[in-house]
């Protein structure tokens, strides 16, 4: 398989991955304005935000190879860039399996109590947990040699084609967008509860501005699709695949900051804490943007100077 393939099918991998991240990481923002939230014990609430957090993690991990491939690598397919698609897809399964685990806890908490609802949640924690690396691990023990080998043979990188490039453009669009969609749609929702309702002014406007952001978002990760086919008729074009480019970079930092302002918000709202709610998206935003933004453009730096 060529490396031009390999990436293609990883970044495949990636989108069915980041759909129930983002799908979890609408909920975990949405449930805390649900009416009976208010309800739930102190506990409870630490670990909806550990969880939050959590999820956040490989939401992150799950988009920061789109970027490096737009901003380090430009475009081009590189062993390099496997890798990263490699290790960040590895990396994001854990947060994600002990969110699992974690929501699973907090769905069955009201109905079963607190000790079963903990087993429910550590069993299904450890069941994705020895899915997605245990049983991996085995199998690594009698085909890693021969892994290893065939990886060492691959080129460093190859020559990419316009063609390929351009798809690649469009599939990391789609890696992003469903998510970015359900978390607009959830986002909107919240303004009709009556928990949002009794929320600051303050927080409400917070809010407001995260929707901004992630309708600008939305627009962002739409637009290459729609140049390719109106302005370049479904034609690949150099200016289509810088446009592209460009378009997904600027959707990256109005995602992040969509997603650290909301979070600052529902952290606020379930410790019933400002500061909390701060500290949080400050967090969130040094973590986004560390992973998207700040690294890539490091190792950008990096390779113009060796260059």
């Amino acid at each position: 398989m060529s490396l031009s393939k390999k990436l293609k099918v990883g970044l495949d991998e990636t989108r069915i991955l980041i759909l129930g991240s983002q799908i979890l990481l609408g909920f975990q923002l949405q449930g805390a304005f649900r009416p009976t939230f208010e309800q739930l014990p102190f506990h409870s609430r630490v670990v909806w935000v550990v969880t939050l957090g959590l999820i956040t993690l490989a939401v992150a991990l799950l988009i920061t190879p789109s970027i490096q491939h737009r901003l380090v690598e430009e475009g081009h397919d590189t062993k390099r860039l496997l890798g990263v698609i490699r290790l960040c897809a590895g990396l994001s399964l854990a947060p994600f399996a002990l969110a699992l685990g974690a929501d699973l806890f907090l769905a069955a908490e009201p109905v079963l109590g607190t000790g079963l609802a903990a087993s429910i949640g550590i069993v299904a924690g450890l069941t994705a947990l020895l899915f997605w690396y245990g049983l991996q691990a085995l199998k690594a023990r009698t085909t890693g040699e021969q892994e290893r080998t065939m990886t060492s043979a691959e080129p460093e990188h190859e020559h990419t084609s316009l063609e390929t490039k351009i798809e690649q453009m469009l599939t990391e669009a789609r890696v992003m967008l469903p998510g970015a969609q359900a978390l607009l749609g959830f986002q909107l929702v919240i303004i009709f509860s009556e928990t949002f309702e009794a929320l600051p002014f303050t927080a409400k406007l917070i809010h407001l501005v995260a929707i901004g952001f992630l309708a600008l978002t939305v627009i962002w990760l739409m637009a290459p699709a729609a140049f390719h086919r109106v302005v370049y008729a479904g034609a690949d074009t150099p200016d289509l695949h810088r446009l592209g480019t460009r378009f997904l970079l600027a959707a990256s930092v109005t995602l992040a900051l969509g997603i650290a302002a909301d979070l600052g918000v529902v952290v606020a709202t379930i410790l019933k804490s400002g500061a909390a709610g701060t500290v949080a998206a400050g967090m969130s935003l040094v973590v986004l943007s560390g992973l998207w933004h700040v690294y890539p453009a490091l190792l950008r730096r990096r390779r113009s100077l060796r260059a």
